[in-house]
């Protein structure tokens, strides 16, 4: 059974995500950037939803291992949307939200027919297989299209400081997860420690998110000195 330790990271997480959501609220951000805001409130029901599964059916019944998984595809699917969601507001000045959503529909279609295509060529064609997959997947193409959007924020030379923010923050969380696993593979034998690393990681994105709704106005912008020189 999970200890405290777990406990209390799991409940701070959802109390920051709710946070989240309250903050972009309380400033009026919570249409403009309502792919972040939806991701935050679902991924705060999905958290107090496991809890109930987990007091209910075990840590090691198929009932919580399927809760799990599931609601872990369908929060990665989600935070996927939010990373497009913060394309569409660096992008938005070159009227480019119909090709965006376009290509976010083939790009989220593309994955999962790689994801099935993986778990295809498997003896054990479990669709629990294909979800994990999916979640590994569309993790790495977040990952990718984060480095990608903080070009973009540069070559743009984006100065809006919100906006900034929340890139830049969600580039740290993606990194941290990948060297995350990178160490995992590499040192096996500490797997106390990793273990306690994504719950971590899980409360810092919403505390920056928090932080970036509380903090910074909508209208506030980088000085141009601070930002990087990039030919255009």
């Amino acid at each position: 059974m999970p200890g405290l330790v777990d406990y209390v990271l799991g409940f701070l997480t959802i109390l920051l995500e709710v946070g989240v959501v309250v903050c972009a609220l309380s400033k009026n951000s919570l249409r403009r950037y309502i792919t972040i805001n939806l991701y935050m409130a679902l991924s705060a029901v999905i958290g107090v939803c496991r809890y109930w599964v987990l007091a209910h059916s075990g840590l090691s019944s198929p009932t919580y291992f399927y809760f799990y998984y599931y609601s872990d595809a369908l929060l990665t699917i989600c935070l996927y949307f939010a990373l497009m969601g913060l394309y569409s507001i660096v992008l938005e000045e070159m009227k480019a939200d119909v090709f965006l959503r376009l290509g976010t529909i083939l790009l989220l279609g593309g994955t999962a027919w790689f994801s099935y295509g993986v778990i295809q060529q498997s003896s054990n064609k479990m669709l629990t297989h294909f979800v994990v997959e999916l979640s590994q997947n569309l993790y790495f193409v977040g990952l990718v299209l984060t480095y990608v959007l903080w070009g973009a924020t540069m070559k743009l030379r984006e100065s809006r400081t919100r906006v900034i923010q929340l890139v830049l923050s969600l580039g740290i969380y993606f990194s941290a997860f990948a060297a995350t696993y990178a160490l995992r593979n590499l040192y096996p034998q500490m797997h106390a420690i990793w273990g306690y690393v994504p719950p971590v990681l899980g409360c810092l994105l919403p505390l920056a998110w928090a932080y970036t709704f509380w903090r910074m106005p909508e209208d506030a912008r980088l000085a141009p000195a601070r930002l990087a020189v990039v030919p255009r």
